[in-house]
Order: structure tokens, then C-alpha cells, then sequence
């Protein structure tokens, strides 16, 4: 995958899961004249923020150009001081990525070796221990790209392959690599830039664009099994309210329930005069979803194209200029609105699998779908946990944008905490991904009672995905590797992978 040129979400998708990453042709031009720009301001004399001055609301303390090399460093050790889990491998990969291709696009004024180091570690699988919290979201995400950073000049912890954290100085001796020193501006350059939020946005946006589809294939499920009917998502009706999300999802659920001898069973059925919400308006809550979900990859791909670094080269006119383009706010309003949107799509499965579970709506169901209720239990803590799970999400998507706090002795007087909107709409996707793969798990088990009437081919395919994972449910046994082998299928996208096979891709 390029970078230092046009980069898509599912380019940072694919290096976060293994896929090689290089430079566009034309980088190392761009990067060295902005080097050349930085090398003559030093030599002139000239006084420029971060360069040959401190940083923060220490700007105004001028430095000697002696002492550029020992501030770079310095301002990487102290600012690396982000406390909590570990972000994931693949969110690491993409933050080097990210952080590779802002410096490639050639306005950052560090020399080519710098930019091109986490190319490096990408290439040896050497990640840096980057902890999840402590960014504010303004300067950048300046804690956990720091520890970025140490890792990328031979200090801090990394993970080799995957291994369990060691010195970053000896992993990189390992291989081959020679520690970096760094000179004037490039301390800063590494972490003056929203690509800890970005990465882990970007990821969550991915997840959400696949679960959108799951969501709408175990509502089918749930539909055949409940005897509910597709007559809501009739295109003449869909096509009254134009929103592209729920025309999509309509038409996904035509696709998926098409051929059911289930549906067709009780087409004509005059004692259930229409459904519950959660079935009828499946495609307007998931289609908003999707909604949200294409305006929120926009604004990530535009971050995508963006220079976020403070101060910003610009080689062309041979000038240094001090910006805010570091500021978070536009990804940090993507990633709430997305967790929001998940909490929507999370809610209405729940509800779903609880009509499923309950007598008095299943149309005919035992209870908690399975024989002698009672003595058994079946799926029915599946539903509290589902239940718990949304509850959670509902307080994760409080918006983080909504909150800001002033730092550096009031120099940075407003923040985004993008940061923390992105690990939000992170948790909430996984929130989200576990309330879907519960109802798939208990839509599934339903389904099966309803035999001899057959499912369509779509669903029963869903049904063979599972069924080569999870068993059917005669009577109570450990739900726990049950409950985590549906989440993986939908993690994964193994069971919609099985569907598409059948009918071809969902939208």
C-alpha cells in the first residue's frame, strides 16, 4: 500500500492486518525539500516555534541551536506518558502507517531516514508499546504518539512479532536497524497529529461497515424464525423515504428472505396484522446507522489526505508556519457520531432477541428456546448480557467533543478528546458486534424449531456457518464457547462471507 499519496480507509485497513507498506514515488523529494527548508531557517538565525524555541506555553523561550538534538529527545521521553491497555497490534500498524504517510507528504521538515524508520518497524513487525490513554486530541495526540515515537528512535518497549514487550534498542539491533538521533523539528514532527485517533476510527469505521451488513442478515434470521414478514421492506414503500442507508438495508433484507418457505407459510396470515418495531423498522435504524457511517468515513478520509503537523514546511515559499491543523475536532465528531449510531444498531438487535426468547412474543416459540424451561435455562442470561452490553454502549456514547479542559497553563485552551471519541466508537462496535452474534446464536436455535418449514437460501446459509462452529441447544451446557465462537463469526466476517458465497454481496 502507498503512502504519501491518495490513502482510503481500507488501504489503512490492509496494513493494519499484514499488508506491506512503501512510499509513493515522489516522497523522499518532498520530504528532503521540506528538510532543506528547515536546515536553512537554523542556519539564518531564524526564530520558529518548536524549532528554535520550547513548546506549549514555553514557546517563548528561545533556544540555541546546540540544544536542538537534546530538545527533540527530551520532548519524546516526557511527553511519553499515556497510562492504560495497550493498543491493539493492528491499531499500531495503522498508527505507523499513519504517522509514515503525513510525514511522506512532504510538510513536516524532517530528513527522509526519520520518516522512512516506521516504515522499518512495519516491515520487521517490531510495534511499539503505545497505553490507550492521555491524549487530549488538540496538539495532537501527543502521549501515545510519543511512545510512537520512542520506539522509533530506539527507546521504550516494543512487541517483536507479536512477542511479549521488550527494549526497543535491542529489537531494533536485531534487526539491523541503528538507533535515531534526532535533530531540529523532528521530535515534534513525530507527534504534533491526530493519527492515534484517526487509526483506531478508521478501524472501528471498517468493523462498523461489515457489522452493518451482519446486523441485516441476523435480522432476517430473526424474522424467519419469529414469523414476521418482509412486506415493510417492499420497495415501493422503502422508496417513499429516500435515506440511502435504509434503502440499502431494505434491500439486503428482500435479498436475504427471498425464497423462504418460512415467510411464505404465513403470507396471508390475517391474526398478525403487521410487526414490532424491531422487526418492521429494521432497515430505518440500521440504515441510519449507515448513514452516519458514510459521513463518518468521509471525514476520515479527508483526515486521511490532510497535514496535521505544527509547524507546518511549506517548501514551495520557503516558510515555516505555525497552524492548528493538529486539532482533532472533525475526527473526534466522526467517532461520536458513529458511537451513537452503533448504540442504535446494538439496541434494536437486543430487542430482537428478546421477542425470541419471550413467549408472549415469539409466535409460538418455547421459552428461551429450548425444551423443559425451568429445568433449562437456554439463552436466556444470552439476553442479559446482550442487554448489559447495550446499557454500557449507551454510556460510551456519551460524546466526548461535548468536554474540553485547558493544559499547558492555558496555551492550549480547547481540546477535542478525539482520542477518547474513538475509543468509544471503538467499544461500541465491539459492544455492538457481541448484542448481533447473540441474536444470530438464539435466531439460529429458533430457526431450526421451526423445521420442516425451510429457511431461505441466504439464512441457511447463515445456519450452516454456525452450525459448523456451534451446536444446536437440546438442553443447558457452558454457553461461554458457544457465545464466543458466534461473536468471532461475526468478528471475522466468516459468517457473512458464507451468505454472500450463497446470494452474492450485501450493500
Amino acid at each position: 500500500m502507498a503512502l504519501g499519496g491518495s490513502l482510503r480507509i481500507d488501504d489503512v485497513i490492509a496494513i493494519s492486518r499484514g499488508a506491506r507498506a512503501y512510499f509513493a514515488p515522489g516522497c523522499r523529494q518532498r520530504i528532503e525539500a521540506s528538510r532543506d527548508v528547515v536546515e536553512r531557517a537554523l542556519s539564518s538565525g531564524a526564530i520558529v516555534y518548536g524549532v528554535t524555541t520550547g513548546f506549549g506555553s514555553l514557546a517563548d523561550v528561545r533556544l540555541s541551536p546546540e540544544h536542538a538534538s537534546a530538545l527533540q529527545h527530551g520532548l519524546i521521553r516526557s511527553h511519553a506518558v499515556a497510562v492504560g491497555p495497550e493498543l491493539s497490534a493492528p491499531e499500531v500498524r495503522a498508527m505507523l502507517a499513519l504517522r509514515a504517510h503525513v510525514l511522506a507528504l512532504g510538510c513536516s521538515g524532517v530528513r527522509f531516514e526519520v520518516a522512512n524508520r516506521f516504515l522499518e518497524l512495519l516491515a520487521h513487525e517490531i510495534l511499539p508499546v503505545v497505553p490507550e490513554q492521555g491524549s487530549l486530541g488538540a496538539s495532537g495526540d501527543l502521549a501515545p504518539l510519543a511512545h510512537l515515537a520512542l520506539g522509533a528512535i530506539g527507546e521504550g518497549r516494543v512487541r517483536v512479532r507479536g512477542g511479549e514487550p521488550v527494549q526497543a534498542a535491542g529489537a531494533l539491533a536485531e534487526a539491523g536497524l541503528a538507533p535515531i538521533r534526532l535533530e531540529a523539528k523532528e521530535g515534534l514532527a513525530l507527534i504534533n497529529g491526530t493519527q492515534g485517533m484517526t487509526a483506531i476510527g478508521v478501524l472501528s469505521a471498517g468493523r462498523a461497515r461489515q457489522l452493518a451488513k451482519t446486523a441485516d442478515l441476523a435480522a432476517a434470521v430473526t424474522i424467519e424464525a419469529i414469523l414476521g414478514t418482509d412486506r415493510a421492506f417492499d420497495p415501493r414503500v422503502v422508496g417513499l423515504r429516500p435515506h440511502q442507508g435504509q434503502q440499502a438495508s431494505a434491500r439486503n433484507l428482500v435479498r436475504l428472505l427471498a425464497g423462504s418457505d418460512l415467510l411464505a407459510s404465513h403470507r396471508e396470515s390475517h391474526h398478525i396484522v403487521q410487526d414490532a418495531y424491531s422487526i418492521r423498522c429494521a432497515p430505518q435504524v440500521h440504515g441510519a446507522l449507515r448513514d452516519v457511517l458514510r459521513q463518518s468515513i468521509a471525514t476520515l478520509e479527508i483526515e486521511l489526505a490532510s497535514v496535521s503537523d505544527n509547524p507546518i514546511v511549506l517548501s514551495e515559499d520557503d516558510e515555516i508556519l505555525s497552524c492548528g491543523n493538529f486539532h482533532g475536532q472533525p475526527v473526534a465528531h466522526a467517532c461520536d457520531s458513529l458511537a451513537a449510531a452503533l448504540v442504535g444498531l446494538a439496541s434494536i438487535s437486543e430487542r430482537r432477541l428478546y421477542r425470541l426468547l419471550d413467549t408472549k412474543t415469539s409466535n409460538g416459540l418455547p421459552a428461551f428456546l429450548v425444551g423443559e424451561a425451568g429445568v433449562n435455562s437456554g439463552f436466556m442470561v444470552c439476553q442479559y448480557t446482550a442487554a448489559s452490553l447495550v446499557s454500557e454502549s449507551k454510556s460510551l456514547a456519551h460524546p466526548a467533543t461535548v468536554d474540553s479542559i485547558t493544559s499547558s497553563a492555558g496555551q492550549e485552551d480547547h481540546v477535542s478528546m478525539g482520542m477518547i471519541a474513538a475509543r468509544h466508537a471503538r467499544d461500541c462496535v465491539t459492544n455492538a458486534e457481541a448484542v448481533v452474534a447473540f441474536e444470530l446464536l438464539a435466531a439460529g436455535q429458533a430457526l431450526e424449531l421451526r423445521a420442516p418449514l425451510r429457511p431461505s437460501p441466504a439464512t441457511a446459509a447463515a445456519l450452516r456457518a454456525l452450525r459448523a462452529r456451534v451446536a444446536h441447544l437440546d438442553h443447558d451446557r457452558e454457553l461461554k464457547p458457544d457465545v464466543d465462537a458466534a461473536i468471532e463469526l461475526v468478528r471475522s466476517g466468516e459468517v457473512l462471507a458464507a451468505v454472500e458465497a450463497e446470494i452474492g454481496e450485501l450493500e
